[in-house]
């Protein structure tokens, strides 16, 4: 085998397993441990992997969370299936928590107009339920964060202790098996207080989120009662749910006459 041939099988495995020794390197392709050695340090200068004691690991991922308004206008087909199954779990005389998030704002535009009470952190949550008479709304006051544009702080947490809801409906920028993560302390403390004010939990998430560790961690696993995406995650993500009491809901597709 080529060095160019080990090195992509290298980080393949490292894609799996997330880190590798030299002596894994030396069973897998029967090299020695000089050659192994070379292979970690010509995929550390090309900034692939970061060399620890004896192996590597993978750098961590940091993507980018666009401002809200970049994010508007990339609401995509999944976050609207999301929004649309989750919506289909409102009922009538329901008291509900929605967070800031976009996948959740696609919840908002599909709750119908029905006797329900909603209170967020969100003046565009609020701004789309507001053409909806039936819908009474509660807008948690606070500090704006003018580029995720939520409303955050002590007097939100604070006012969100008084109120006891049936369902929280909440974002994430990842769900791992760390955890329900987001990019922004700030939000995450909001939120946190939101699981502990509802009867029932439900995260929203397309596929793109499953597996990823964000910056700051507001709930484990098992603070979850239901987690909606688009695609049926991998079994391993599913077992993982299943042993931590999550349910798991894949939206679908609706066809033109539904």
């Amino acid at each position: 085998m080529y060095q160019e041939e080990r090195l992509i099988a290298i980080i393949d495995y490292l894609e799996k397993h997330e880190r590798v020794s030299a002596a894994v390197i030396c069973e897998l392709f029967d090299v020695s441990k000089d050659t192994a050695r070379r292979d970690l340090v010509r995929l550390e200068e090309e900034k692939r992997i970061i060399r620890t004691r004896g192996g590597a690991i993978l750098p961590s991922r940091h993507d980018q969370v666009g401002d809200y308004q970049q994010r508007l206008q990339t609401v995509s087909t999944e976050k609207k299936k999301i929004g649309r199954t989750a919506a289909s779990l409102v009922y009538d005389e329901d008291k509900l928590i929605l967070d800031a998030s976009t996948t959740v704002q696609a919840c908002a535009e599909y709750i119908s107009d029905q006797s329900c009470t909603v209170i967020t952190n969100s003046t565009h949550q609020a701004a789309i339920l507001s053409s909806k008479p039936n819908v009474r709304i509660h807008i948690l006051g606070g500090e704006l964060h003018k580029e995720q544009q939520f409303l955050h702080g002590e007097s939100v947490t604070d006012k969100l202790s008084e109120y006891f809801t049936d369902t929280a409906f909440l974002g994430v920028v990842g769900i791992s098996e760390h955890g329900l993560t987001i990019a922004h302390e700030e939000d995450g403390m909001v939120k946190r207080r939101m699981i502990k004010q509802a009867k029932r939990r439900i995260a929203l998430a397309d596929h793109s989120k499953i597996g990823v560790t964000s910056f700051y961690k507001f709930a484990d696993l098992s603070e979850m009662d239901v987690l909606i995406t688009d695609r049926p995650p991998s079994p391993s993500f599913q077992k993982l749910l299943s042993q931590h009491g999550v349910e798991l809901l894949v939206s679908e597709e609706r066809t033109n006459n539904q």
